[in-house]
């Protein structure tokens, strides 16, 4: 290990209590995505990174030119304002730019009761710390800020530029990465530490989110036959993308072979009907359709379109009251690293550098979307997934990180930093 790692990762372990300490603050701030508390969660960061002496670029975005833009990714929220935040710290200016991506924001944390501790308590248990976004992803988030961090304190000068994005929007389409694109920042290679229980993961499945309109004939559930209900139109739709979802999977990625379904498609919410004895004429139903890796967004649309066609033409009430499909909120395409790319095996060297464990992390792609799609396929920057906690816990009432891994992945990105950006 050359003498900057090891002064960069002594300077890391001494600072090891401050990052603990500033993840529990952090996700005690409920930045659930649409909410107030998200806007403060990035007020919370731009302030972490003006101490640490970032140049910090702390700007409100322009929701309604964002929006307007035809490659905007999509929103399933309603936000009065959100806000872009890059720190930069600045190299000699003779080598490559690397930038570590992290989403402030959080999911809804569901039923309160099926929690064992208070979702926002950031309650620390057998080396886990529990809360809503610990896991997804601020624990990672942390990480990547005092990997940059520590190399300040260890006075190491970088050639390059190192840059810490925190983003707003990524649950529910991508708003934040795709305004700082917007803006301009771009790197030469990106780390979004994602929870991958420290797998490395270079290419990801798409999400598209839609939305079903099933109509029926409304009348007295006394004369239900006299009616037609749209429930009952709903269930022939249900079992064709069921059939769907299992033609899409004749052929798979072999990088998503590990995964019982590398590109889901589910009904997320059903509602139906205004009235307990009346027949419902009006069945409005939400989902998620995975996009295989490679796959143009285009086509997986028209996969869908045409399965519920197929059942419309079938059925005669169907056909003359044709189920409608709507494409809104998070269009989440798939990505991947480019083939010709050597950042999987740079992370791989520097995992095994900070650790001191020769056995190189596993290499997968993962089944759902994230801003590696955004940052490889708008930005042109090569991208790759590392990070810390088991993305099975994110969105769930147990969701946590081991307190070992965001360390790790601490250590990993600074010595990551090291080799891409150079040392002067």
């Amino acid at each position: 290990m050359s003498k900057a790692a090891a002064e960069v990762l002594d300077a890391l372990a001494d600072l090891q209590p401050n990052m603990l300490k500033l993840l529990g603050d952090l996700v005690r701030i409920p930045s659930i995505s649409g909410t107030a508390e998200e806007n403060d969660a990035q007020a919370f960061v731009a302030g972490v990174l003006d101490r640490a002496a970032f140049d910090v670029d702390h700007w409100r975005i322009d929701l309604d030119a964002l929006a307007d833009d035809p490659e905007f990714p999509g929103m399933e929220v309603e936000r009065s304002e959100a806000w872009g935040l890059v720190g930069r710290r600045p190299g000699t200016g003779d080598g490559a730019t690397l930038m570590f991506n992290g989403h402030i924001d959080v999911v809804p944390i569901g039923d309160p009761d099926a929690w064992e501790t208070p979702p926002f308590a950031a309650q620390v248990r057998d080396g886990q710390l529990h809360g809503r976004g610990s896991c997804d992803m601020k624990a990672g988030l942390v990480a990547a800020l005092w990997a940059a961090e520590a190399i300040r304190i260890a006075g190491v000068q970088l050639r390059g530029d190192l840059l810490v994005a925190s983003v707003q929007g990524e649950e529910d389409g991508g708003l934040g990465t795709f305004a700082t694109l917007r803006r301009g920042w771009r790197a030469d290679a990106c780390v979004i530490p994602e929870p991958t229980s420290l797998a490395t993961i270079p290419a990801n499945s798409g999400a598209l989110t839609f939305r079903l309109r099933v109509h029926g004939s409304a009348t007295h559930a006394a004369r239900r036959t006299d009616g037609v209900s749209a429930i009952d139109k709903f269930w022939p739709i249900w079992r064709a993308l069921a059939d769907l979802e299992q033609r899409r999977h004749e052929v798979v990625d072999q990088r998503m072979t590990r995964w019982a379904l590398a590109h889901p498609l589910s009904i997320g919410t059903v509602r139906a009907g205004d009235w307990a004895s009346s027949v419902p004429d009006l069945l409005v139903a939400e989902g998620r359709m995975g996009v295989a890796i490679g796959e143009p967004v285009a086509d997986a649309r028209r996969a869908l379109e045409d399965a519920v066609a197929e059942v419309c033409a079938a059925d005669p009430w169907l056909r003359d009251h044709p189920v409608s499909v709507e494409w809104w909120g998070g269009q989440f395409a798939s990505g991947a690293l480019s083939a010709g790319s050597d950042l999987v095996d740079r992370v791989a060297r520097a995992h095994r550098r900070a650790t001191g464990i020769e056995q190189d992390p596993e290499v997968y792609g993962a089944p759902y979307g994230s801003d590696l799609r955004l940052l490889t396929g708008l930005g042109g920057v090569a991208t790759v997934q590392y990070g810390p906690g088991d993305a099975k816990l994110a969105h769930g009432p147990f969701e946590s990180v081991p307190l070992t891994e965001v360390v790790t992945t601490a250590q990993t990105l600074a010595v990551l930093a090291l080799d891409i950006c150079g040392v002067a």
